[in-house]
């Protein structure tokens, strides 16, 4: 069996590697950025006081409240300016991509091509500042009435912090949405999945000392501690098997003669993912659920009785938590299928390039059975999501861990440096490609 490093070396060409300076620019650019951000997480509010944070921080650390600030890497606890991460920005995109499903006037935003997606693009920021603004400043109220042993967690409560507090984290959280989309365009990889995977694997080796700490104190034992890594080790290896599993559709061109010579004749194969949405379903299933219920969590018990009743009712571990949030992840993983995914516009594109699937006339007919496979394997696939997440979840409710162990966490964890080395791999094929171009025409060029 070969090893890591060597099937890393297998993946990767580090040859082509070294000589890919565009692939290289991008790299330390989207590493730039992620220390940008996480710095960013360290700059504290004004007007907090940290000790009461860091109280409240330690008493709701797990559960709903630890998600979040896992999701945030850690500025949540720390409340710093970037408090609310990215989430306001997946919660805005969640809705304009719903309203492109059930609005004609989106929809056919969504079809105008380029043009369409900025206009798309531009609804979504401006709706992020309207999120950000709630929940700044529902932050910002729930803030004033949270007491400690050390007192008000504001030092100075009224108007004047509520204004600075909104305006400071929501100018830090569309810097954030700034920064990601940097990552996208000039960068490597998804910037939004990245900040994101970024605060999780920060917080990793703290999670890691934590619980070893727990097993030296004796709160747990070194043999649960062992079954906790075995069980996480497998979850990893099950994600990657799953991410790299597609139903491979195999389609035939048929032979044409032009002349005295034949062509074509040739066949292929379209792939589709098991998982063709990645990590999106439940990244916006948590953000529905999670941020709301954590940002009501700071009145304390002083806000509104249906938002305690709410709180209560959703409390992490509980059936109605569990049951609404695998409930989202199986519809986000149907409705972002519908998305990515298009079978009469694929059956048109294979129609054009006189491609067929053999036993299926083209057009309705291979439209139709490829809106059936596609259909089969989003039920597998949002089987696989729920799995994957709702396990740790009943792991997490039954034995009253310390810490988080959230199927979300692996789900991120693995699929986001997959999905990494997939677009840095594909650099690599095209600055190779690039290079035999430019070797051909230098040939041709002397002759």
């Amino acid at each position: 069996m070969a090893s890591a490093a060597e099937q890393l070396a297998a993946n990767i060409n580090f040859k082509a590697f070294a000589k890919a300076d565009d692939l290289k620019k991008r790299l330390w650019f989207t590493l730039g950025v992620l220390i940008v951000y996480r710095l960013g997480t360290y700059i504290p509010l004004p007007g907090i006081n940290p000790a009461v944070m860091a109280e409240f921080a330690r008493s709701h650390g797990g559960g709903i409240f630890g998600m979040v600030d896992m999701f945030s890497g850690g500025a949540l606890s720390r409340m710093s300016i970037m408090a609310l991460n990215i989430m306001p920005y997946i919660s805005a995109s969640i809705i304009v991509q719903l309203m492109t499903a059930i609005s004609p006037q989106f929809e056919a935003l969504k079809k105008e091509g380029e043009s369409g997606r900025r206009k798309l693009n531009q609804y979504t920021r401006y709706l992020t500042v309207l999120i950000a603004v709630l929940q700044s400043y529902g932050a910002a109220v729930g803030l004033e009435s949270l007491q400690g042993m050390a007192g008000s967690a504001v030092v100075d409560p009224g108007i004047f912090f509520r204004l600075t507090t909104v305006i400071t984290i929501v100018g830090a959280t569309l810097f954030l949405m700034w920064l990601g989309e940097q990552i996208t365009a000039r960068g490597i990889g998804n910037g939004i999945s990245l900040i994101i995977f970024a605060g999780i694997v920060a917080n990793l080796p703290s999670s890691i000392v934590n619980a070893l700490e727990l097993g030296r104190t004796g709160a747990l034992s070194y043999i649960f501690i062992l079954f906790i890594l075995v069980f996480s080790i497998g979850m990893i290896a099950f994600i990657v098997f799953m991410e790299r599993a597609q139903r491979r559709i195999f389609i035939q061109y048929p032979k044409r003669q032009v002349g005295n010579k034949m062509y074509g004749g040739d066949s292929s194969h379209l792939p589709i993912k098991l998982n063709s949405t990645g990590v999106i379903p439940p990244i916006f299933a948590s953000s529905l659920i999670l941020l709301p219920v954590s940002l009501a969590q700071f009145s304390a018990g002083h806000g509104p009785e249906w938002v305690q009743w709410a709180v209560g009712l959703l409390h992490h571990g509980s059936f109605v938590y569990l049951s609404l949030y695998l409930f989202l992840i199986v519809f986000f993983a149907f409705f972002y299928t519908s998305i990515v995914f298009n079978p009469q516009e694929t059956a048109e594109n294979l129609k054009k390039a006189g491609g067929f699937i053999p036993g299926y006339r083209p057009g309705s007919n291979t439209a139709n059975y490829l809106d059936y496979v596609i259909t089969r394997l989003t039920v597998a696939g949002a089987a696989y999501l729920a799995f994957v997440c709702a396990v740790p979840e009943f792991f997490y409710a039954a034995y009253s861990l310390p810490f988080y162990l959230g199927g979300t966490t692996f789900l991120i964890a693995v699929s986001v440096p997959m999905d990494t080395v997939s677009q840095i791999q594909s650099h690599l094929l095209a600055g190779q490609y690039a290079g035999l171009l430019k070797k051909t025409r230098l040939r041709g060029s002397r002759k």
